[in-house]
């Protein structure tokens, strides 16, 4: 999705959505008499379940009815839908409205952000500079972008743009997404990410926006031009995807665009101010319609190719839809493991058939979804304006049931609303707390009040306005108003993308300390007047 969660979701609600792959069995091989394992001999494409001919066709109409009955049951305000097989679009339709109180209709051609599934859609735009050359996926970043750097030397000559795209440089979960809800602008964001502390270089996946984004970043400086521009002239404009960009401004202007929705209480309500993610672009700032996700889809599924016309380069593609880093490790020996490529989700379903996916969300209105089956020719996209509950996902997740089995053989909506529930849940150690009913009172406002300094997050001004105290953060000046807890212990909510609804932090002063909760995921929560 864009977020952590699926950011999303990235990957993590992305794995539960699109079946993952096993890890192989070494065999012997009958009569070898050596003391070596040697690997059976496998048909490495055979799927394990033959699809009858003409079953997409005979399924169409079972997804325009669950379509439907998943609007209707959740309340969301919109959704489109395509269904690509053969090389043909068998099905597109959109529902519901583009705004709640409008009555202007979705239909197929309206525009959605995609949040996170911005990131293999610039997987496509990666895989055609390097067929282009001479980059490639092992290209190092800092050949093409002097600049980047992280917490360590080594890590920081050698982390190429794959390493990135398949988040294993070691960059921390989501690192800078909290920065950028501060109003820090990419480059500022970019700059920074050299503090954090790392996890082992290419042996451990944490799912990065700003990662990818550094990565994305520097293919563009290396082709001369800036991201949204490569993305049109690489993919876009090849495909006639002439309703898709990787700018805000350009899906702001869209006349057929919809909004999106957060979730209050059992409504959805327009989110104000909307979603602007041009900092992370290539990972979550694309917008584009379900007719031309179809068209990307159609090229994916075809090896690089549309409509005869080779896009990208199959020997580029390859390495973006292949498991290059194991994203979900199996819990137990029967289970498959999750697997990412460059910027794609890669598994194996439960009938032996590789399976293409990723998730976008935004907590301010977007939750999106794609699955690609490429052994059967076909593929899904599902895009909605309103906040992830896991709708795309179960769309998704039945047509590939119904198209592989016949019958949708998971209850995959009791499945991602629990799912969901976990990775989009309020966080915070006050969580349904209340204050202690004898709580120290707290000092003299103005001893908290002053200017507190951060390397990371940059100061932190608390101020006395009448009777409160308020927290002002970064280049946005965010400011949220401090209620007392317990002593020198104050309470707020975050805002911003990072900050699921509900969430609770602490605000700690110890003297010329300020320690806040929410901002110490990666050990930076201390701030020093």
């Amino acid at each position: 999705m864009h977020r952590r969660r699926l950011t999303a979701l990235g990957a993590a609600v992305a794995i539960v959505a699109a079946p993952v792959t096993g890890c192989g069995i070494e065999e012997p091989v009958p009569g070898a008499t050596t003391s070596t394992s040697v690997a059976a001999p496998q048909p490495a494409r055979a799927p394990g379940i033959t699809i009858p001919d003409g079953r997409v066709e005979h399924i169409v109409d079972r997804v325009d009815q669950r379509a439907k009955e998943l609007l209707t049951s959740t309340g969301i305000p919109g959704m489109a839908v395509a269904i690509v097989a053969d090389g043909k679009v068998v099905y597109q339709e959109g529902f519901g409205v583009r705004e709640v109180g409008n009555e202007q209709e979705v239909d197929p051609g309206t525009v959605f952000q995609l949040a996170s599934m911005s990131k293999p859609i610039g997987a496509t735009v990666v895989a055609r500079e390097v067929a282009a050359g001479p980059l490639e996926w092992d290209t190092p970043v800092r050949q093409l972008a002097p600049w980047f750097a992280l917490n360590d030397p080594y890590i920081s000559d050698n982390a190429t743009i794959g390493d990135l795209y398949a988040h294993r440089s070691g960059l921390p979960d989501h690192a800078g997404d909290k920065l950028e809800d501060l109003g820090f602008d990419r480059a500022q964001i970019l700059e920074r990410m050299r503090l954090l502390p790392l996890a082992p270089f290419r042996d451990s996946y944490e799912y990065t926006n700003f990662g990818l984004t550094a990565a994305a970043g520097a293919v563009a400086e290396g082709a001369h031009t800036d991201w949204a521009d490569l993305s049109k002239r690489a993919i876009y404009e090849p495909l006639g995807m002439t309703a898709t960009s990787s700018r805000y401004a350009d899906f702001a202007a869209a006349p057929d665009r919809a909004v999106g929705h957060a979730r209050v209480g059992e409504d959805y309500r327009r989110t104000e101010p909307p979603r602007q993610p041009d900092a992370q672009s290539p990972a979550g700032g694309v917008s584009s319609s379900a007719t031309d996700m179809a068209r990307w889809m159609t090229m994916v599924l075809e090896n690089g190719s549309y409509q005869g016309r080779e896009v990208v380069a199959p020997e580029a593609l390859l390495p973006a839809v292949s498991p290059q880093a194991v994203s979900s490790p199996p819990e137990t020996p029967d289970s498959r493991a999750g697997m990412y490529g460059y910027g794609f989700n890669v598994g194996t379903s439960a009938a032996g058939r590789v399976v293409l996916s990723h998730s976008g969300a935004f907590n301010a209105g977007t939750a999106t979804a794609f699955t690609l089956i490429p052994s059967a020719n076909v593929g899904i996209v599902t895009l909605t304006n309103a906040a992830p509950i896991g709708v795309p996902e179960t769309l998704n997740a039945e047509f590939a049931d119904l198209v592989q089995f016949g019958e949708v053989r998971e209850d995959w909506w009791g499945l991602y609303q629990e799912a969901f529930a976990q990775i989009e849940g309020p966080t915070g150690e006050l969580l349904g707390k209340e204050p202690p009913p004898n709580s120290a009172p707290a000092g003299p406002l103005d001893d908290y009040a002053g200017v507190y300094g951060n390397d990371y997050f940059g100061p932190a001004e608390v101020a006395v306005d009448g009777d409160r105290l308020l927290l002002i953060l970064g280049p946005g000046k965010v400011t949220v108003p401090l209620r007392h807890w317990d002593g020198d212990t104050f309470a707020f909510t975050p805002t911003g993308e990072a900050a699921n609804p509900g969430t609770i932090s602490q605000a700690r002063f110890d003297d010329d300390r300020l320690w806040l909760e929410f901002y110490d995921s990666d050990g930076f929560g201390t701030f020093t007047r």
